[in-house]
């Protein structure tokens, strides 16, 4: 594993695939699906047979939204959690939907793909588990063709102080012992949190963007800050 990643990160997601869709579902409460659908909009799908590249792409669920709204999309989903992989796998053939995509076992920082082939690139909930983001972010911009999108969806610590202090005791205590009791992994649902609140503010972020040679960044908020969506072009 590159040196570049936590070592832990690969393992913790292998263990909790099979609750992975209920808790997303359970924690946010329901919000993750209304997150998802709008960073999918962003990307402006209008096109014939788009090709999207969905890095970190979990159980397909980001697909599956692609899909939604544009059901002639060809789908790269990308994971280096084999475990993700087979429930994605195991979701898509139940929604008959496998020929619109191909399963990679893959990570951010070493892209097997050729310049310029995708037309737009997601990674939801996945690039605060990069260590280096600027790499992982010229890999994509590399990957996507010349007017293509990006939308990078991740959880966020709102800046009202008042909601960020309710948020905390719900991130720091709640959400650590509810995701433990179910997943049986306390230490995934405590790293949560860690990796949320060390993530850069979103001002930061949109600078990583543009060193990467994304232009037109943006951030919108959702949900009093607690989810944030970063879009850019090639």
């Amino acid at each position: 594993m590159n040196k570049n990643e936590r070592p832990f990160i690969k393992s913790m997601f292998d263990t909790i695939a099979p609750w992975y869709d209920f808790l997303n579902r359970f924690l946010s409460l329901r919000q993750d699906v209304s997150w998802r659908r709008k960073a999918v909009k962003s990307l402006g799908l209008d096109e014939k047979n788009p090709k999207i590249l969905d890095m970190a792409c979990g159980t397909c669920d980001i697909g599956l939204e692609i899909l939604r709204q544009n059901n002639s999309a060809h789908i790269t989903a990308a994971d280096f959690s084999w475990e993700m992989l087979k429930f994605s796998k195991k979701k898509i053939s139940i929604k008959n939907k496998s020929k619109n995509f191909s399963l990679i076992s893959s990570n951010a920082l070493f892209s097997p793909f050729k310049n310029e082939i995708f037309d737009g690139v997601t990674i939801a909930f996945g690039i605060r588990n990069i260590v280096n983001r600027q790499k992982a972010l010229e890999n994509f911009y590399f990957s996507l063709k010349k007017g293509g999108k990006i939308a990078v969806l991740e959880l966020t610590t709102p800046e009202n102080r008042f909601l960020k202090s309710l948020y905390l005791l719900y991130f720091l205590k709640i959400l650590p012992f509810i995701g433990g009791l179910f997943s049986k992994n306390y230490h995934a649902y405590s790293y949560l949190p860690e990796s949320v609140i060390n993530f850069p503010s979103s001002r930061d972020f949109l600078k990583i963007m543009k060193n990467a040679g994304f232009k037109n960044v943006k951030y919108k908020n959702f949900t009093f800050g607690i989810c944030t969506l970063f879009t850019g072009e090639k």
